[in-house]
């Protein structure tokens, strides 16, 4: 079907900043071909600099969930494209979904979790990562189209 649209999710630890970003960034710029969705391996509040550096995008981001990977999975949702986002050793843990699903790995994300310094320096590489996220967005939709 010609109008159907590609289903990504995207995965990472807590569903809280990489996976909503991606979600966010890859419906809003190419939700014409995409549709996408995130999750994690476990769940968690957003975390407040995704919400921040995502309205700054021009994207509430406030009132999403945070989904359970686990969840989708026993669901029986189906992905053309399933992407982690976080570390490659934490995606080892990423079920298998089915049908015909391709696996990437961006593992080159890091965990905002782990961001030290002061508020305005965590801002700071919170909005790196959202660009860079961005970047990988761009390249992937720009591939598969």
């Amino acid at each position: 079907m010609e109008n159907e649209k590609t289903k990504v999710l995207f995965v990472c630890v807590s569903n809280s900043f990489r996976s909503q970003i991606a979600e966010a960034i890859l419906n809003h710029k190419y939700g014409d071909s995409f549709q996408a969705e995130s999750a994690g391996y476990k769940s968690k509040d957003i975390n407040p600099l995704a919400i921040q550096v995502m309205a700054e995008y021009g994207l509430d981001v406030s009132k999403n969930s945070t989904d359970r990977l686990m969840d989708f999975y026993k669901q029986g949702r189906k992905y053309e494209y399933v992407i982690t986002v976080c570390s490659r050793s934490e995606e080892e843990d990423c079920p298998v979904f089915p049908g015909l699903v391709k696996r990437l790995s961006w593992g080159d994300f890091r965990d905002p979790d782990g961001f030290t310094g002061t508020e305005d320096e965590k801002l700071v590489m919170a909005r790196k990562l959202r660009d860079d996220i961005e970047k990988r967005i761009d390249e992937f939709a720009n591939s598969v189209k």
